[in-house]
């Protein structure tokens, strides 16, 4: 039977996957305080919805854009890694579905499929998600490449400046790549010895001085940072604590995002990364302040049990689940969704 949640696609694509390949794609940090935080503190939150209002099929809107880039519904697909682990057709594939379901893919400097073959399997927008390593050098090179192949913006990860303690990842001995996948970003790199670059504020200059994309910094947590973001210049934050895969114990996003929304004041876009399971979630996020939120694992399950297809049924799963939600709310657009409907 086809699934009706994202949860029965995360039971198929166990199922499906090699044991090592599926703990790392689900795994967290130390105890995975955080990663189940995700979760849990989406579940505290409660919605407060108005009645008698016009929720019928034209009322209901959530076309919106990003960053000056229109798309269909405010639900977009986060980068992460490795897709051939889920599927042998790879990002290719994800970037098909997220074409199909009319928004916009994040495609990893950690990919399978260079970001050429991405871009040309895309028939939707793409943003480029950096890591800077193994080298200043090469991390330009990967930006003019996105340039010139059409991605929309950069997003750098700024919670990674050295990797966290991954314990099923160390216990099942994964390397990364796993062998026989290959980063395929990489092919032309030799990258043994080399290390992660360590970025500053500093660094937002360098980057700055060598794309005139827009930039936006992933792995935000705090208004502080958030303050910092601003003062650099930054066009976007996406808040996110890296899928619980860095620093346990952290805040769970979703707790993080109403002092970042309230430092940002407006001065750039804020964008929503972490637990994303139910349209009511979605909701949850936008309503306190995020423009559209990204969606991590659930795609790579849909992606593993049924490639593009399965991708695009996860989006289109959680499009009508956030439409239904909207509905019931009594907020049928984008602009009525706002604080007055979330109890924390």
């Amino acid at each position: 039977m086809e699934p009706i949640n994202v949860f029965e696609y995360e039971a198929l694509a166990q199922a499906k996957m090699d044991a090592a390949h599926w703990h790392y794609i689900q795994g967290g940090s130390d105890d995975e305080v955080t990663l189940r935080a995700n979760r849990a503190a989406f579940e505290r939150i409660r919605l407060r919805p108005r009645v008698l209002v016009d929720v019928s099929a034209n009322a209901l809107d959530m076309q919106t854009s990003v960053l000056g880039t229109l798309v269909g519904m405010p639900i977009l697909i986060a980068p992460t890694g490795l897709h051939c682990l889920a599927h042998p057709d790879g990002e290719c594939a994800t970037a098909q579905a997220a074409g199909k379901a009319g928004t916009l893919m994040t495609a990893s400097t950690v990919s399978t499929r260079t970001l050429e073959e991405i871009a040309q399997a895309a028939s939707g927008p793409l943003w480029f998600q950096l890591y800077v390593y193994p080298s200043l050098l090469f991390a330009e090179k990967l930006v003019h490449r996105a340039e010139e192949a059409g991605y929309r913006a950069i997003v750098l990860t700024v919670d990674l400046p050295m990797l966290g303690n991954r314990e099923k990842d160390r216990r099942n001995n994964v390397t990364i790549p796993p062998p026989p996948f290959r980063e395929a970003n990489f092919d032309d790199v030799e990258k043994v010895g080399q290390e992660w670059v360590s970025l500053t504020w500093k660094s937002l200059s360098w980057l700055r001085s060598i794309t005139r994309l827009p930039i936006l910094l992933k792995g935000i947590l705090t208004a502080e940072d958030a303050q910092l973001a601003i003062e650099h210049g930054m066009d976007g934050i996406i808040v996110s604590n890296h899928g619980g895969r860095q620093l346990d114990t952290a805040l769970a996003s979703i707790e993080a995002l109403p002092e970042i929304v309230e430092a940002v004041a407006g001065r750039c876009e804020v964008y929503f990364d972490g637990g994303i399971r139910r349209g009511t979630d979605i909701l949850k996020a936008l309503a306190l302040g995020a423009r559209a939120v990204l969606v991590g694992r659930p795609i790579l399950w849909g992606l593993a049990v049924d490639g593009a297809e399965g991708a695009y049924h996860v989006l289109e799963m959680l499009r009508k689940e956030l439409e239904l939600a909207m509905a019931l709310s009594g907020r049928p657009t984008l602009k009525s969704i706002d604080r007055t409907l979330v109890k924390i």
